[in-house]
């Protein structure tokens, strides 16, 4: 197995193991090894290649394994009910595949540590021969062990396969997302404005996997009042698919293509999604100071980049499409930058 120099949850220097904070955060301050204690195995005898079949778009997180954990003393073992953790392994038939849980954990950190958007805990693990997995903390199961309700957006919105469509969670746009949030939430104005920056930052990183499954809400009270759950499945898509820079059919909203900006540049630019923005019903000086935050800190996603576990060729095609998409951000047809 490879030597850890970095903690696998944080990716702060100077840890061959997770560090305090990461333990904190994960696995209520109990010392659990980085390393699992059982050895991964397929026992459903299935072939992997099957998760393609009938499929006309290719969903990362739809091929993936998932297994259930939870924390007995500090050691984390495989359950079917009540787990706390969800651990994924590495997938079959992409790109790079050996690479989608250091993606996935990178991916998750830069939202979190650079941009400051609420996601789901996480870290990388390993089997004890040195194979990487991604394992995240269950955000619906509260303290108590009790599960708080959840919807994802392809519920809110009444999509599903009953009727035919196979892609149904691909079916919409992101404006009848907030659409969507303004009929049936409160505190409207705080949540779409969690949602734009999420939209804004999958696609500053490539993730064209964000599809209406990849959106929930959730009740941590029980009453009633829903708020937008922590991010979750965010991926740089680029490295493993070759995808479109949206997940939605409709993409920020439909005729969207017909756009100034989108018809001056060929593609997405700020004021495409300056526009959106106040679409949806943010107020102007929000959306600028957002957009903004995310032409900032690249010194500092480069650094998390060059810290992660991608192999150094994805480290540079990662960096890649970050800076691709960050330059198309830049630009302003009517320089509102």
């Amino acid at each position: 197995m490879k030597e850890i120099l970095v903690c696998p949850s944080t990716l702060q220097s100077g840890h061959h193991t997770y560090c305090t904070t990461a333990l904190h955060h994960l696995f209520q301050r109990k010392k659990v090894s980085h390393i699992l204690p059982f050895s991964r195995t397929n026992g459903s005898g299935e072939n992997k290649n099957s998760a393609f079949n009938d499929r006309s778009k290719i969903s990362i997180s739809g091929v993936q394994e998932k297994y259930s954990l939870r924390l007995e003393k500090n050691i984390l073992a495989m359950t079917h009910e009540h787990g706390e953790y969800i651990l994924k392994p590495i997938p079959a038939d992409l790109n790079n595949v050996a690479f989608v849980p250091a993606n996935e954990h990178l991916t998750m950190q830069i939202a979190a540590q650079v941009f400051g958007i609420e996601t789901a805990k996480n870290a990388m693990i390993f089997y004890p021969d040195g194979e990487p997995a991604y394992i995240t903390k269950r955000f619906d199961v509260m303290p108590n062990g009790k599960r708080c309700l959840k919807e994802d957006f392809a519920s809110l919105m009444q999509k599903s396969s009953e009727m035919g469509n196979k892609n149904f969670k691909y079916d919409g746009s992101y404006l009848q997302m907030a659409e969507t949030i303004d009929r049936l939430l409160p505190a409207t104005m705080i949540v779409k404005e969690r949602l734009y920056r999420l939209i804004v930052f999958n696609y500053l990183f490539g993730n064209g996997d964000a599809h209406l499954k990849n959106y929930s809400v959730v009740d941590y009270n029980q009453d009633g009042l829903y708020q937008l759950a922590p991010a979750y499945d965010l991926v740089c898509t680029r490295l493993h698919i070759d995808d479109g820079d949206f997940a939605l059919e409709d993409r920020l909203y439909d005729g969207d293509y017909n756009h100034p900006s989108f018809a001056h540049f060929g593609y997405h630019a700020y004021d495409d999604f300056y526009d959106f923005g106040i679409k949806i019903g943010l107020l102007p000086k929000r959306i600028s100071k957002i957009l903004d935050n995310f032409l900032v800190h690249d010194s500092t996603v480069e650094d998390l980049v060059r810290r992660s576990f991608l192999s150094e060729e994805l480290k540079e095609q990662y960096m890649l499409v970050y800076g691709d998409k960050r330059k198309r951000l830049q630009q302003s047809l009517r320089h509102l930058i």
